[in-house]
């Protein structure tokens, strides 16, 4: 199945796909202008593939919908709907643009980065087990626990005798022993922490309702979860949730980029930069992502 897609301008699908270069090619990742990942639809898992036909100002993607069987027309526009969430493609980004002229900073930073929209995973779900994994290690050591979490236990789309693995389902999870989450590089805690929020998941904990929710209502609910402080509530909200107010001043990575092209490299409390971003009050997240990206890329400051 292929159709094509207009997201809301200005959008780099280059600039914006980029930060999945370093992907797993069984898992998701970013090529020679293609961007794909194993997808759930109804009628299970199929190889999403994405890549632009147009131009940051009038953009215009290719999309491909791949299965081991025929797909139904709904398969379209689920595969559409998870398409645009992915690279949050309904967002409009000229509010931001507007809104931070007034920080020469970071008006120089989004001219150069202009159509750079913020990543989304495809569930809530999927975005606090990211985020738990997460806690406390470096991005990269955590996305090779996350490839492994997937390739051990996430469902298997066979396509032209390749094999392609989806994000792992709650009940899938819910269902592991310790020691098979532990044989993917997970400490005790990390094993108990996603099999627990996996089991009320499955049990019918509903984290796609906490959307429609305040941010300080969502880091509450979230935190009553086991192994789930501020840092990983917020850190959900921004990728599973598309809020991009929420501003996770504990991360490590953001207050180095923040330190960086603010405070001249300097060490900066958590205090501080939350002070830095309060310029940027209600696009803090995205401004975030800004500074993170921009010196993933090498932007000066």
């Amino acid at each position: 199945m292929k159709f094509k897609l207009a997201p809301l301008p200005p959008f780099d699908f280059d600039l914006s796909a980029g930060i999945f270069s370093s992907g797993h090619s069984l898992v998701q990742s970013y090529e020679s202008g293609t961007f794909w990942r194993v997808v759930r639809l109804s009628d299970g898992p199929a190889l999403l593939s994405v890549a632009s036909l147009g131009s940051a100002d009038e953009p215009l993607m290719s999309i491909e919908v791949e299965c081991d069987g025929p797909i139904p027309q709904r398969g379209k526009k689920e595969a559409q709907r998870i398409a645009v969430r992915l690279f949050n493609l309904d967002l409009d980004l000229l509010p931001f643009y507007r809104f931070i002229e007034g920080d020469p900073v970071m008006a120089r930073l989004t001219r150069l980065l202009r159509g750079l929209k913020s990543p989304c995973t495809e569930t809530v779900f999927e975005a606090l087990i990211e985020s738990i994994i997460e806690q406390q290690i470096s991005l990269s050591a955590a996305w090779s626990l996350q490839r492994r979490v997937i390739l051990a236990f996430g469902d298997i789309l066979q396509l032209k005798d390749r094999s392609y693995y989806a994000f792992p389902r709650a009940e899938r999870l819910a269902a592991s022993g310790l020691e098979q989450l532990r044989d993917c590089g997970l400490s005790w805690r990390k094993a108990e922490y996603v099999r627990d929020v996996s089991r009320l998941v499955a049990g019918g904990l509903d984290l796609e309702a906490l959307k429609g929710q305040e941010e300080s209502q969502i880091v509450g609910e979230l935190s009553r979860l086991r192994g789930v402080g501020r840092w990983t509530a917020e850190m959900t909200m921004i990728r599973g949730m598309q809020k991009l107010d929420a501003f996770p001043a504990d991360d490590l990575g953001l207050r180095r980029a923040v330190s960086h092209y603010y405070h001249q490299d300097r060490k900066i409390s958590p205090e501080e930069a939350l002070e830095a971003a309060s310029a940027w009050k209600g696009w803090r997240g995205l401004a975030g992502f800004y500074l993170i990206r921009a010196d993933m890329i090498g932007l000066p400051p």
